[in-house]
């Protein structure tokens, strides 16, 4: 089943949650409320708002409670977006224009920042304080993982383990409390709260996989910008980690990287992509996400069976399988 028929199903409630984004960005300050709505409108899978509602499906279903986790969540992934723009020095996004291009880089973290609080001040709607809690820990790993990705830039000694703590903090985490406070707001019991943490977990860790995966194989059209971003942006991912264990490419490959690194913003990477695509990297990666997605399938058999627990298995196989 395709993502779309999973969420026609959902469609009233997903739009309520649209409704209500734009509600929450729009601001008498109209630079900002016209920067944060060209962010909107540039749309998104909103799989964060689908995990919340889904999550919430295993306890007692209460839209309103759940939509102000929904938007909160989504509003933080909008602001870590345009935030990334100005780091990445990105000119589109999903195939439109950037806040920070279309505008500049100081409207852009404004707007970042703007989003960011209105995210506050939906999620201060709910008096349970476990949710606040698991929201801060995950907004403090989240900024630890960005900075780990500058940190690491151009860096191609890094491991397959600073990668995967990277993506944990940068992609996963968000995903996993997505599932998780839909689960907790619903008044589920720690058990099942926990698991369907660990679901959105492991297919968060999968998704980054197969969007690192998507940067090397995608065109612009499926991934909305010019492929090979990562490397051009010093982002070294997982496929070009396992790429340069291979002997017959690491040497040309990190003349490559080296390149790429030197010429900046315009560099070609074409070569570069075709040494990767030439490795056992992109498969091992591959590989390595499909047993991310088997293990979020394999938590799902702790929960009851539902139809929310059927469209997060159809979820789980549609990121396993993503081109775009």
């Amino acid at each position: 089943m395709k993502l779309l028929e999973i969420y026609a199903k959902m469609k009233g409630d997903i739009n309520k949650i649209e409704n209500e984004l734009e509600r929450v960005v729009s601001d008498e300050q109209p630079l900002l409320s016209e920067a944060a709505l060209h962010l909107l409108k540039a749309g998104g899978k909103r799989i964060r708002p689908v995990f919340v509602l889904l999550g919430g499906k295993f306890g007692t279903y209460n839209l309103d409670d759940l939509k102000k986790v929904a938007v909160t969540l989504e509003l933080i992934h909008m602001a870590s977006l345009v935030h990334d723009d100005v780091i990445d020095d990105a000119n589109t996004r999903r195939g439109q224009l950037t806040v920070k291009s279309k505008w500049d880089n100081r409207i852009a973290m404004y707007t970042g920042d703007y989003i960011h609080g209105q995210a506050l001040t939906q999620i201060a709607q709910i008096k349970n304080p476990k949710v606040h809690e698991m929201l801060s820990k995950a907004l403090v790993e989240m900024c630890i993982g960005e900075m780990e990705q500058i940190r690491y830039f151009f860096n191609t000694d890094q491991s397959i383990r600073n990668y995967l703590l990277r993506i944990r903090r940068k992609t996963a985490l968000l995903l996993a409390i997505s599932t998780q406070l839909g689960g907790i707001v619903a008044g589920c019991a720690p058990q099942q709260y926990n698991a369907l943490y660990r679901y959105g977990y492991n297919v968060g860790m999968a998704f980054q996989i197969r969007d690192d995966l998507l940067d090397l194989y995608g065109t612009e059209k499926q991934i909305g910008k010019p492929p090979g971003s990562d490397i051009r942006q010093g982002n070294i991912t997982l496929p070009v980690i396992l790429a340069l264990e291979d002997a017959q490419v690491r040497e040309p490959l990190l003349a490559e990287i080296k390149r790429i690194h030197d010429e900046g913003d315009r560099a070609d990477t074409s070569r570069a992509i075709e040494y990767i695509r030439n490795s056992e990297g992109s498969q091992l990666a591959d590989e390595l996400a499909n047993r991310y997605i088997e293990k979020a399938l394999a938590v799902l058999e702790h929960l009851p069976s539902n139809s929310a627990r059927k469209h997060l298995v159809e979820i789980a196989h549609f990121v396993g399988k993503r081109n775009y």
